[in-house]
């Protein structure tokens, strides 16, 4: 009997150091790349509870990341969940404000709607 092939979690957390030591973390993100990476160290590096953040990509041809949290006392998979909550959110109010933006402008200016497609 052959056995599927086992999927990769997208998600694995790296033990380093010791190993009580909740508030320093590093991530590897599988199927990601600088897109999420830059974006959610931006947001996390606003945060208070962040002493430390910063992610690599160990080789080009991996599609994967490696994502350091250090905190000033709260656990780093605390941390990483609430940023990643606060990332959505930033980009649900973009998408959010460009559609009404788009609108608007389709409505003042109907002489170019062949130009504006719908998005």
């Amino acid at each position: 009997m052959t056995e599927a092939p086992q999927k990769k979690p997208l998600l694995e957390v790296i033990q380093t150091g010791e190993e009580d030591d909740e508030t320093c973390r590093t991530f590897v993100m599988h199927n990601e790349d600088h897109t999420l990476g830059n974006s959610l160290r931006y947001v996390l590096m606003k945060s208070a509870d962040v002493q430390f953040c910063g992610y690599s990509i160990p080789h080009p041809s991996e599609t994967k990341i490696n994502f350091r949290i250090q905190t000033n006392g709260k656990p780093a998979t605390e941390v990483l969940k609430k940023g990643l909550e606060d990332l959505k959110k930033l980009c649900q109010h973009v998408q959010k404000t460009f559609e009404h933006s788009m609108l608007e402008y389709k409505e003042s200016h109907p002489e170019d709607a062949e130009m504006v497609e719908d998005t």
